[in-house]
């Protein structure tokens, strides 16, 4: 009998700023079976009182940002007590920030973090970057798109998810995009980051314990994916 998958979303109501939350439409859609549960802002995490097995989290505004970190300060020690007990974990756009050590603004001062990670970011609120990138985990190869007013610094060498081939890492001049722990995945990428990347998806349903799952919509999304992946490797496509 298969164990019973819980995914709970963090705050959907506010982290969504780029359509993010298809990343978890995409999941209901190849996992009907499993529980997901949509915490709000409001609510107590689920993952304080039961086993869950995924924790999603999105993009947002900067001071949405701090209001999360609020909210989940109490929570730390519980995190990193999942992340080193193989809970997985998926932060896209700048929910990964919320992890960091601080948050550094333009006139210097400081938002604390969950320091869960040695790294900090730095935000730029009058230059927005955008970018396409290409990098490759574990032999799977990542596409996506960034867009974003802060980068990430220090040494992420032995806790990055994914090394770029064109594009930017963490910052613009490092090729380690996002943060990895265990089974905790940061990126920067915004947007439907696992529509984007189906063997990625696999992947996930492997950790899952769904490893012989079939994707939903596999053979479109598969060939979308070839085509995306065709454009990113064009030496002629701007990146940025």
């Amino acid at each position: 009998m298969e164990k019973q998958i819980i995914i709970e979303a963090l705050f959907p109501e506010i982290a969504n700023l780029f359509g993010d939350r298809m990343n978890i439409n995409y999941l209901k859609a190849c996992l009907p079976e499993a529980e997901f549960i949509d915490t709000c802002l409001t609510d107590e995490p689920a993952f304080v009182n039961q086993p869950v097995s995924m924790i999603y989290m999105g993009s947002m505004t900067e001071s949405q940002q701090e209001l999360v970190i609020n909210v989940l300060r109490p929570y730390r020690e519980k995190l990193m007590e999942l992340i080193d007990n193989g809970c997985i974990f998926l932060m896209t756009g700048n929910a990964m920030e919320i992890f960091e050590s601080y948050i550094e603004n333009e006139d210097g001062s400081r938002v604390n973090g969950l320091e869960i990670f040695p790294t900090y970011a730095r935000r730029d609120m009058m230059h927005r970057y955008n970018s396409l990138v290409l990098g490759e985990y574990e032999g799977i190869k990542l596409v996506g798109f960034k867009a974003q007013f802060s980068h990430s610094y220090g040494d992420n060498s032995n806790q990055h998810f994914y090394k770029v081939v064109r594009g930017c890492g963490i910052n613009p001049s490092s090729m380690l995009e996002g943060l990895k722990r265990n089974h905790f995945f940061g990126t920067y990428t915004v947007g439907p980051f696992l529509l984007l990347n189906p063997l990625f998806v696999k992947y996930l349903l492997t950790l899952l314990g769904a490893k012989k799952r079939q994707l939903a919509h596999e053979d479109t999304i598969m060939a979308a994916y070839r085509k995306r992946l065709l454009e990113f490797e064009n030496e002629k496509l701007k990146y940025q």
